[in-house]
């Protein structure tokens, strides 16, 4: 295996990962990479997971894992600098490829920057494009020579604009089985074999826990009431959350079974259940992924709400992202896969009478799991290789039409 493309001498990979997320998927290719480029020197911003893999890190990636508009305005002059001295160094070093990981608002303007002076760029995960204004696209194709999709329905919406993307698989899919073990999962949550179970996932944040946190256990606490011998499992996203979520406990009535509260474990509480109901986001991939009916509410502060619906900023009637899926993979326009209930729907009795028809229904949790299981393989670009094989094939296609020549960096069109 060459070092390097066509030969060349080993090449300088730069990537920018800005939170935690980005640190995974950036250790996952680098180590992909290597494999591709075992003499590879790997720069730029990364954590923990990328600097086990051998990365240099520049900066501490915590410098870019703000949230909300007001730590990013409070810290923008610092931001305007570490862009700016990043962004030199960066031409200075003129590396192979340079690779931005998601944190959009930071590595687009980075690539932008980088690709008008003539290096090769990626971005590693493509923005809600299909669910926000499409117009988005053309911008991020005027940083990046190539977006990296986790999603299979991306690069069309791309090469509508005229932008190279590709589909590399999401992540996600190579960390769950086709086949969930639920068995194995309350083994080691300690759980009957023969119980029902549901999972209650109120979000991952404190604002989400505050909007949704006592509908959802409210809502728990009702089906609990109907199903005789209900256990109910609730995984904390991180020790903060557990404390919250304890606190809300505590100032509940405890008139039937006591939830089962975990520290994490989030996956597992997931492939035990029988239903998950959960807040929209990422864990409904988690919960399709494990194969699991689940139901999905949600809200937002009331004044976002509407100021998304007069501006017609969202594309799409559906939320969920095996819904959006769904539809995507053509199994219909119509078909809903997760029920949803958002904004002012999002009440304790509409839950759980959503929940309990899931549990009533055994003929549609098989289907649903069956189509689950079918999206699940839809999210896999390349079933004998994991997703970070795929990115690392993208990137490494980007990068051979380098002249071994020519100093890194430097391509010939």
């Amino acid at each position: 295996m060459n070092n390097a493309p066509h030969g060349g001498p080993a090449p300088l990979i730069a990537l920018l990962a800005g939170e935690d997320s980005g640190d995974q998927l950036g250790a996952d290719l680098v180590a992909a990479l290597r494999a591709r480029y075992p003499d590879a020197r790997f720069v730029g911003i990364g954590g923990k997971r990328m600097q086990a893999q051998g990365f240099e890190s520049w900066y501490d990636i915590r410098e870019l894992s703000l949230f909300g508009l007001a730590e990013v305005v409070a810290h923008l002059p610092r931001l305007l600098r570490l862009r700016k001295e990043l962004v030199a160094r960066l031409l200075a070093a003129r590396p192979a490829v340079v690779v931005g990981i998601d944190a959009p608002d930071f590595n687009l303007g980075v690539e932008r920057r980088l690709k008008q002076a003539g290096l090769r760029t990626a971005h590693y995960v493509s923005p809600s494009v299909w669910a926000w204004r499409e117009k988005r696209a053309a911008k991020i194709g005027r940083s990046a020579d190539r977006v990296l999709c986790l999603f299979p329905m991306e690069p069309a919406i791309y090469a509508r604009h005229g932008i190279d993307a590709h589909f590399t698989g999401h992540p996600l899919a190579d960390r769950f089985p086709l086949v969930s073990d639920r068995a194995a999962a309350r083994e080691a949550l300690q759980l009957p074999l023969d119980a029902p179970v549901l999972a209650v996932l109120p979000g991952s944040r404190g604002s989400e826990l505050a909007r949704l946190g006592g509908p959802f256990l409210d809502a728990a606490r009702r089906v609990a009431a109907a199903i005789p011998g209900l256990r109910v499992v609730i995984p904390a996203a991180n020790p903060r959350m557990l404390e919250r979520l304890r606190a809300l406990l505590a100032q509940a009535p405890q008139d039937t079974t006591a939830p089962h509260l975990l520290d994490g474990h989030a996956h597992e509480a997931m492939q035990a259940a029988d239903v998950v109901l959960l807040a929209s986001g990422t864990a409904t991939l988690e919960a399709m992924l494990a194969k699991r009916p689940m139901v999905v509410g949600y809200r937002v502060s009331p004044v976002s709400y509407r100021i998304a619906k007069l501006l017609r900023m969202l594309k799409t009637d559906v939320y969920a992202l095996p819904n959006i899926l769904a539809r995507a993979c053509g199994m219909g326009e119509r078909v809903v896969l997760a029920p949803e209930l958002m904004q002012d729907d999002c009440t304790a009795a509409k839950l759980a009478d959503a929940v309990l028809a899931l549990f009533n229904d055994s003929e549609r949790r098989g289907a649903i799991v069956a189509a689950f299981e079918q999206l699940h393989r839809a999210l896999r670009a390349d079933l004998a290789g994991s997703a970070a094989d795929a990115a690392a094939g993208a990137i490494a296609d980007l990068m051979e039409p380098l002249n071994p020549l020519s100093p890194p960096g430097r391509g010939l069109g």
